[in-house]
């Protein structure tokens, strides 16, 4: 099959480009240095790639991908890195499970679904989950008191990901740590697991980085100048043509948007509807075209396909299941 054979909207990645990605991290950060999140590729073909680099702790944010990634043989250790009420389904996993808690009732939860290990989810800045860092160490003290054991701590810088000057992203990221670093004190335990694609080289506390979107990559990131190249996009098919503009059939449907637009080579893009991304180009494309369309952001522009078709050129060469999708 080529490219050409492709039904558009069609999620592709370039396979040399995803392989030159992963050898790149799993050099910087070896072994168990890299507890790669699943949540940007779910896929448990992506991450038995990682695997077989020497990544056998993964980071998952469902339930649904624990489960997955229990069923496809990769739950040797399984990070579910985000609170849960309800977590039956994760003690009966037939794997290593690791739950975040930043509350009494998470933690019963964990207690109650029968969980054995948690780790205390600390607020380093980002307002979303994780408690306060100097109610951390009474937290893991209920914990133990539950019979829980605290595997030690897990903070997410997620609030300087994007930030582009590297010098400023390391300074923030040192103090976003030191938050982490004092809970830990009180915490104990040996994992300090923290990070992401865009500090996986300026955090200096995490025992563990939970990059994720680097093996595929997207504009967003593209712009920190990171040695991992964009491997993945969207390929479309131009389906009208007027005198200032064209459309393809790539639109929120098919594409993560919350990063902003997505980026069409040599074109700008206007925007994006249901099934269309409208953009002007410097050369005037043909209806029937095909375009590639470049995601802002590949995580979720990943959850709206069940496939992720590989190629070499314009060759297919194989795919990649999205078989970690929904709940």
């Amino acid at each position: 099959m080529r490219l050409a054979d492709l039904t558009t909207p069609a999620l592709v990645a370039d396979a040399d480009v995803l392989d030159a990605n992963l050898r790149t991290m799993s050099a910087a950060l070896p072994g168990a240095r890299l507890r790669p999140h699943v949540k940007a590729h779910k896929s448990t073909a992506l991450a038995k790639l990682q695997a077989a680099l020497g990544h056998r702790a993964f980071t998952c944010a469902t339930v649904r991908e624990m489960e997955g990634m229990a069923a496809a043989g990769l739950g040797d250790d399984l990070l579910l890195a985000n609170e849960v009420l309800d977590a039956r389904r994760l003690g009966a996993l037939d794997a290593r499970v690791t739950l975040a808690v930043d509350s009494e009732p998470t933690l019963e939860a964990a207690a109650q679904g029968g969980v054995r290990e948690v780790l205390i989810d600390v607020n380093v800045g980002l307002p979303r989950c994780g408690c306060a860092p100097e109610a951390a160490g009474r937290l893991a003290d209920l914990a133990r008191r539950r019979g829980l054991s605290v595997r030690g701590v897990m903070g997410y810088e997620g609030h300087l990901m994007g930030v582009e000057d590297r010098a400023k992203r390391a300074f923030a990221t040192g103090d976003a740590m030191a938050l982490l670093a004092r809970a830990h004190a009180d915490v104990g335990g040996e994992v300090i697991s923290a990070g992401g694609t865009g500090t996986y080289d300026t955090n200096r506390v995490a025992t563990e980085i939970q990059a994720g979107s680097y093996a595929l990559m997207d504009t967003a990131y593209a712009k920190l100048g990171l040695p991992f190249r964009q491997a993945l996009f969207v390929l479309g098919s131009v389906v009208s043509v007027s005198s200032a503009f064209a459309v393809a059939d790539v639109g929120l449907k098919a594409l993560g948007m919350d990063h902003g637009n997505p980026a069409i080579e040599g074109a700008k893009v206007w925007f994006c509807s249901d099934e269309h991304v409208t953009f002007a180009s410097d050369a005037a494309p043909r209806v029937g075209e095909r375009i590639g369309v470049w995601p802002a952001h590949v995580d979720p522009t990943v959850a709206y396909h069940e496939r992720i078709h590989l190629v070499r050129g314009e060759e297919v060469v194989g795919e990649l299941r999205v078989d970690l999708r929904g709940w």
